[in-house]
């Protein structure tokens, strides 16, 4: 039996570690267990007396001003979503001081990365101005883990500079979501296409989507939805047709974040239905297009709680994000990595659907998947329980470099990697034998023991450089010689 330590190629540690910020907080609507409690919580803040509400108000802005941008905007905004629960709901509206401290008493801070920030990936930065020759800018997305084990995407920026030394920039200590844009228009024809492939499609949504035009918005459908008569659940059938409707426009949806806020600064919070509890092991991809332009593809897990399901996210420039469903039926499981290219004017994909093999499908349609093949089994013992991608792959005059995590015994998760073909990267080429980057001693305890992870690197000049994750906890980086690796290959 091969012994993975015994591996000639060793990836070089060369730090920095990131670990959870837990002082980067985000405020977040805060929502009781009931309309009743929420009713009961403004009727005390509406008896106070004035003057206390405007010491109770103050003392409010003064504790968490500090630590939040436009934190009163905030307040307020969550007065207006919650002043339906006033009662009598025609008395005047209370004074703005008054709202204020409503809304304050319905917003809470949540730190996204208290629990762990792990599963990296880079992309260079679209933006290379002012950096130093042979050195490169580039994005890191992270998963970050907060109260209740909720995943969210957050991102840093940093420099590869010579000798492959990595710098990060600081973290601004403000952590902000995006705002939905509204009025986003769906295309009937997709819209459809999705509906039928996720099983939801009958007369019902036939009817409804008769009357929609081409692209319509979601407030157009919530328009002819409610002119449906579906006002009570007598018809089963149209009910559960009219939820799939809604559950799919809810998760296809677009965000923007202030241009002049910083990368660090924004946080993709689940924000839909499918990934209620989690956006979790977002791959991120440069994809160029035909015209040879480039945008940023992300495959992620969203998590509901209950069924995990693999996503897509795209954005040309880290502000606007456009979160789309895929549909399918390859679309299951976790690991989905996309080709930073279409080949043979088709998009590719690996994945893992059986929990054991790395697969590959091929697609004309980015949304819609189907007939994975196995591309690669486990073969060496450090792999005999499951093999999977550690992100997109990479484009080498050799051929297309794939990173692999093998998990052995104990459910140790080790690094190694694959070459496939560029012209028909169903033919693996050549593997690793043994792992090139296993958990040493400092990196083996954490939230999930024994495991190094990666969901993507990037080639600088002749250098991979591999962020990866320690154990479900923190993320540092590591970095192999593309000529070595090639040749440790058989």
């Amino acid at each position: 039996m091969t012994n993975p330590s015994s591996s000639a190629l060793h990836a070089k540690r060369i730090g920095p570690t990131l670990v959870p910020d837990r002082s980067r907080v985000l405020l977040r609507p805060f929502r009781p267990t009931t309309d009743d409690i929420s009713r009961r919580v403004i009727a005390r803040v509406m008896a106070l007396p004035e003057a206390e509400v405007v010491r109770l108000a103050a003392q409010v802005l003064a504790e968490f001003s500090d630590r939040h941008e436009r934190v009163e905007d905030f307040f307020r905004k969550r007065f207006a979503q919650v002043k339906i629960h006033l009662e009598p709901a025609d008395q005047p509206l209370p004074s703005p001081e008054r709202q204020l401290l409503i809304g304050a008493y319905f917003t809470h801070e949540y730190s996204p990365e208290s629990a762990a920030l792990f599963n990296p990936s880079i992309v260079p930065h679209p933006d290379q101005s002012g950096v130093p020759k042979g050195a490169l800018r580039f994005i890191l997305s992270l998963r970050a883990t907060g109260e209740g084990h909720i995943s969210s995407i957050t991102f840093r920026t940093g420099k590869v500079r010579a000798q492959n030394r990595i710098t990060l920039t600081p973290p601004v200590p403000f952590v902000t979501e995006p705002e939905r844009v509204p009025n986003v228009a769906y295309t009937k024809g997709l819209f459809a296409h999705k509906l039928e492939e996720a099983g939801v499609q009958n007369d019902f949504c036939k009817r409804v989507l008769a009357q929609l035009h081409d692209d319509f918005t979601l407030k157009e459908l919530h328009t002819v939805l409610a002119a449906s008569g579906l006002t009570d659940t007598s018809d089963a059938t149209a009910a559960w047709a009219a939820r799939g409707i809604l559950l799919l426009a809810e998760s296809n949806y677009e965000v923007d974040f202030a241009p002049d806020s910083k990368l660090s600064q924004r946080v993709l919070f689940p924000s839909a239905p499918s990934q209620s509890n989690g956006i979790e092991d977002a791959r991120f991809v440069r994809f160029q297009k035909d015209d040879g332009s480039f945008t940023h593809f992300a495959t992620y897990t969203a998590y509901d709680g209950k069924i995990t399901l693999p996503q897509l996210l795209e954005t040309p420039d880290f502000v606007h994000f456009k979160f789309s469903t895929l549909n399918g039926p390859a679309v299951q499981n976790k690991g989905m990595a996309l080709f930073p290219r279409q080949i043979n004017g088709l998009f590719a994909m690996l994945s893992r659907q059986d929990d054991e093999n790395i697969l590959i499908m091929f697609s004309p349609n980015i949304h819609f998947w189907a007939d994975p093949k196995i591309l690669l089994a486990p073969a060496q013992p450090w792999e005999f329980i499951k093999l999977g991608n550690c992100g997109s792959p990479i484009e080498t005059e050799a051929g297309w470099l794939v990173l692999t995590h093998g998990v052995g015994a104990m459910r140790k998760y080790c690094l190694g990697a694959i070459l496939l073909d560029l012209n028909d990267p169903t033919r693996v080429l050549r593997r690793l034998r043994e792992p090139f980057l296993c958990p040493n001693e400092a990196e083996r305890d954490g939230y999930v023991p024994n495991v190094v992870y990666s969901c993507g690197s990037l080639l600088h000049g002749r250098e991979l450089i591999i962020p990866y994750a320690m154990s479900d906890s923190a993320t540092s980086f590591a970095t192999v010689p593309l000529d070595e690796l090639l040749a440790a290959m058989e």
